[in-house]
């Protein structure tokens, strides 16, 4: 658990950050299963509806060594939607509704979830409802690069594309498993820091964009609703409007777009200097928000509700109880 201290004291106001794809790994909060009520009963109510995957994730989720599977779409992702929304039910429920969410990737789902867009339940049945044609994709990944979108440009071709922007110098890039393959061996050779994503899809490429499509014939007939809560998108770097998060377009189109993380950071602390909470498993988004000016500077804070990496069972339950003590005292 980390927190800049700078301006401690200050009232502000709470915006949620949710982690997506790749901030997986294996028993991300299982700790708090069967210990927090309110974490228990929405991942009960996650396996439950996941049908007759449910067991099988719910192993995979509290396996100490799980399966190579597990960072795979069919898994990784519904889990990811479960455990962001079960962290982020839990701090709302003690400490009242947030002011703000961004999530990223992945996350903004369990953004729409909290902000009432959608709900929970929908949100897992449109989520689990689309893995089948994004499992069939190429095999593939994702790269995670310190470096520029500038740095990056001669490598994006026809097959390899800029996936996320999370930084100034902070990207990553997705493709099929060749050109991904050699896009590292160049950049490795050109000095630069360059890693592979737990991921073994491209997401956020073209390469996803007609699995996408298919499964979008899922989200007719949902009730969707304009945000209760305000709610930035990192695909749009800036608030969604009602109209735009109540078209079905947007959401179904997501795991092909190209996410801009910093961007919408950056638009939401322009907004308006918030205490941020990241709400899942590590504190990949804590890493980035605490480099960013703002938060240099004191102006905002950044805490987590998950350790930066994994501890002991005890590591997880103080986690959240010293990050919902510190919004209650920001209020």
């Amino acid at each position: 658990m980390t927190e800049d201290t700078a301006g401690a004291g200050r009232p502000l106001p709470i915006a949620l950050l949710i982690p997506g794809q790749g901030a997986q790994h294996p028993r991300m909060a299982a700790s708090l299963y069967g210990t927090v009520p309110t974490f228990t009963r929405t991942m009960d109510e996650a396996f439950e509806l996941m049908g007759p995957r449910g067991p099988d994730v719910r192993a995979q989720w509290l396996a100490e060594e799980p399966s190579p599977e597990f960072d795979d779409v069919t898994v990784a992702q519904p889990l990811l939607y479960a455990v962001g929304y079960a962290l982020g039910r839990t701090l709302v429920d003690r400490c009242g509704r947030p002011d703000a969410l961004l999530g990223h990737s992945a996350g903004e789902m369990v953004a729409g979830a909290l902000a009432g867009v959608f709900d929970f339940a929908d949100g897992m049945r449109l989520m689990t409802g689309r893995l089948p044609a994004l499992a069939a994709t190429e095999p593939g990944g994702m790269l995670a690069v310190a470096a520029s979108v500038r740095d990056v440009e001669p490598l994006l071709a026809e097959d390899v594309h800029l996936a996320a922007v999370n930084a100034p110098r902070q990207l990553l890039l997705a493709g099929a498993e060749e050109p991904l393959r050699r896009a590292m061996a160049r950049l490795k050779a050109e000095g630069r820091t360059v890693r592979r994503v737990p991921a073994r899809q491209a997401f956020h490429s073209p390469l996803v964009e007609e699995a996408s499509a298919r499964a979008g014939e899922g989200w007719t007939g949902v009730n969707l609703r304009p945000p209760a809560v305000r709610l930035y998108s990192a695909y749009e770097a800036a608030p969604l409007t009602p109209e735009r998060a109540c078209d079905p377009s947007f959401w179904t189109g997501q795991p092909a777009r190209t996410v801009h993380f910093a961007g919408a950071l950056d638009r939401l602390l322009e907004d308006g200097d918030h205490l941020l909470v990241e709400t899942g498993p590590g504190q990949s988004l804590t890493m980035l928000a605490r480099r960013h000016p703002r938060v240099a500077a004191g102006r905002s804070q950044v805490i987590a509700m998950s350790p930066d990496r994994r501890g002991g069972d005890g590591a997880e339950r103080d986690a959240v109880r010293s990050a919902t003590e510190r919004v209650l005292t920001r209020r």
